[in-house]
């Protein structure tokens, strides 16, 4: 399916080097947002209080934001909990409280919560309320680096047996500038990382390498099928015939994560927020970055089609030997 065709290959790699100078530029300070700023994780990260209450009917949510927002909290999260009517909210660790003066302080927070509800959003009633210690954080965080670095050998892994190293390593870096640019957005707006917008990044390394998956056949297939074309022509071809199937597909995408971000409320906030960041920029890598460094590394027709064999000067054209 097409919504149009475009019959002049539009020459992307002309300006490949203008392309790669504003990825590293964008990369860069996303590391240096990193590295000064550093990520404002959330509660599964860094421990503190959760208080489960629930009420006789559907829980108002922003109620509940209001009446803690009023009782002078900050940086708690509230979400459904199992059905509409349980609510759980999360509450962080102070910074002048330790984890054993936070634990000790665990029941008298939750009475503080029950109060604050009971002023505003009354009807909640109490049903736990735990404390999770930073070691909790310091396990997800460590798991979650781990899937993270699983995730990007099984691509590169995967990429180097269907294509070449080449695309491996192209589409690798392409795709990790599309994770440090997320993260680096996250560090400079202080946004809560939590483990909704770590599952959002790691959606992001698969649907971005899908993309370059795309482009790479188009480019092996042009390589076999037309001759008379460099390298920089390959790919200006495959990146402007499958320009039809990026906006459909794209597009598509971009809608729905657009609906969550604007009507999925404070609990998808953030999560459709990383994909809204996500689905820009990989498209933007799977074309500007990743092809330009398939050119750089010198990708040719000879490593995709075999030069033909030499005839046998012993042997005619019929097979008959001289």
């Amino acid at each position: 399916m097409e919504l149009f065709r475009i019959k002049k290959d539009i020459p992307f790699m002309r300006h490949a080097l203008v392309f790669n100078i504003i990825s590293l530029i964008t990369f860069i300070l996303a590391v240096f947002f990193l590295a000064t700023r550093g990520l404002h994780l959330s509660v599964e990260f860094t421990g503190g209080t959760l208080v489960e209450v629930q009420y006789e009917q559907a829980a108002d949510l922003e109620k509940v934001r209001a009446a803690l927002g009023k009782a002078g909290y900050s940086d708690f999260a509230v979400q459904n909990f199992g059905s509409s009517r349980d609510v759980l909210i999360r509450m962080p660790l102070k910074n002048s409280e330790g984890q054993a003066a936070a634990e000790q302080g665990t029941a008298r927070q939750g009475e503080q919560v029950m109060a604050a509800l009971e002023a505003e959003a009354p009807g909640a009633q109490l049903r736990r309320v735990e404390f999770v210690g930073p070691q909790v954080g310091k396990e997800l965080a460590e798991n979650g680096a781990l899937a993270l670095m699983l995730v990007i050998i099984g691509i590169m892994v995967y990429l180097a047996f269907r294509f070449e190293w080449r695309f491996s390593v192209s589409a690798i870096i392409a795709n990790l500038h599309d994770v440090i640019i997320i993260l680096g957005f996250f560090a400079f707006f202080q946004w809560e990382f939590s483990l909704s917008v770590l599952a959002a990044v790691l959606a992001v390394l698969g649907y971005s390498v899908n993309e370059s998956v795309v482009v790479f056949d188009r480019v092996r297939e042009t390589f076999k099928k037309v001759r008379g074309m460099n390298t920089p022509q390959v790919l200006d071809h495959a990146i402007t015939s499958t320009i039809s199937r990026t906006v459909i597909t794209h597009g598509s995408t971009q809608i729905m994560v657009l609906s969550m971000l604007l009507f999925g409320g404070e609990t998808l906030h953030y999560f459709s927020l990383a994909l809204t960041i996500g689905i820009c920029f990989g498209i933007y890598s799977s074309v500007l970055v990743a092809s330009p460094l398939v050119m750089w590394l010198g990708v040719s027709r000879e490593q995709f089609v075999k030069p033909p064999k030499a005839k046998d000067p012993n042997v005619t054209e019929d097979g008959a030997c001289v």
